[in-house]
């Protein structure tokens, strides 16, 4: 099916015990749950369309450095990286081998439909209840959770991707006087700016594609150490409005997957319905997202150089490939980005 054949989230069929929009069994087929979620969406005639975007013959990384924190985040391991002498290993020749340990959260990455369940039932996308000992799997074969590494199987992520990007937006807009937009802010972005900044670089969605939303965090994230400190001790971080106005947005417009280059993609704190602060196991849009939808939430992704190309070409529309790594029981990858233009 086309992404454009499936129901609206106001019509989507009920699932017993989940709110309206919950899109459960919706990509089931042949009597077996589904473990790709919004993925699906990715159809041979989306992909052939992306391709059409290629023009310039220009490639652009979207991954940052693993090591590109210079503050340690908490409960996060930083990567280590070992490197390994052939000769003194025991080989009988001159040469090099690297090991390489890190958190698949410490930088640019993928969060698998596994990465945060319900907080209430603790199910994950399409009812599955991710364990440590069910995400601890040796095969991809016995591997029944939505993890990515089940992405291979379809290609990995091939797609249109778009850039919405909110940072230059809010600095070309500006009025004169008014207070200078910052990541650290805690800016919501709404629905109804989402659709002007894409006005405003004359961008048209598609179902398909993959969204992409610029902030500037990970940019500021490069200055000096002892600037960062005050800043992040704010507990605000810029992103889309975490509310069921935006899951629904979202879903109707069948984007395939999201991106962007803060922690959460997200606004940090989330709120509750009413306004108030709300906790961070109150995640809105990551419980629509991966769980509800089954789609893909991209974070921490490096677009300062998208941005630049976007602006210097008046283009905000590329072909994106993304490959996570291929290891069983995957929560979380580096999404190895290329946009192409």
């Amino acid at each position: 099916m086309e992404p454009g054949s499936y129901p609206d989230f106001g019509d989507l069929p009920k699932v017993e015990g989940m709110p309206q929009g919950c899109a459960w069994g919706v990509f089931d087929k042949d009597g077996k749950k589904d473990l790709l979620g919004t993925l699906n969406f990715l159809t041979p005639q989306v992909v052939q369309a992306a391709a059409a975007e290629v023009k310039a013959g220009v490639s652009i990384s979207l991954n940052w450095p693993l090591n590109a924190f210079k503050i340690p985040l908490p409960f996060r391991r930083s990567p280590t990286h070992t490197v390994v002498d052939l000769r003194e290993a025991g080989l009988e020749s001159d040469g090099w081998d690297d090991e390489l340990e890190f958190n698949t959260q410490c930088s640019s990455q993928w969060d698998s439909l596994t990465h945060f369940p319900d907080q209430a039932t603790g199910l994950a996308y399409n009812g599955a209840k991710p364990t440590k000992e069910g995400l601890s799997v040796s095969s991809t074969e016995e591997n029944g959770l939505p993890t990515c590494e089940h992405w291979h199987a379809r290609g990995g992520i091939v797609g249109r991707g778009v850039l919405v990007d909110y940072k230059a937006y809010a600095e070309e807009t500006a009025q004169t006087g008014a207070v200078p937009y910052s990541p650290f802010d805690g800016h919501r972005i709404t629905v109804q700016e989402l659709e002007a900044v894409a006005k405003h670089q004359g961008v048209e969605f598609r179902p398909g594609d993959i969204l992409i939303v610029r902030t500037g965090y990970t940019e500021l994230l490069e200055g000096p150490t002892e600037a960062l400190v005050p800043q992040l001790s704010k507990g605000t971080l810029s992103g889309v409005h975490g509310t069921e106005e935006t899951a629904r947005w979202v879903w109707n417009h069948r984007f395939a997957a999201v991106a962007g280059d803060s922690h959460g993609f997200e606004a940090i704190p989330p709120v509750k319905p009413d306004g108030s602060v709300a906790g961070m196991s109150d995640l809105v849009l990551h419980q629509w997202f991966l769980v509800m939808f089954g789609l893909p939430i991209g974070e921490l992704w490096d677009l300062k150089a998208l941005s630049a190309h976007c602006k210097k070409s008046g283009r905000y529309s590329f072909m994106l490939s993304s490959v996570p790594l291929n290891h069983p029981g995957l929560v979380a990858s580096p999404p190895n980005a290329l946009a192409i233009f």
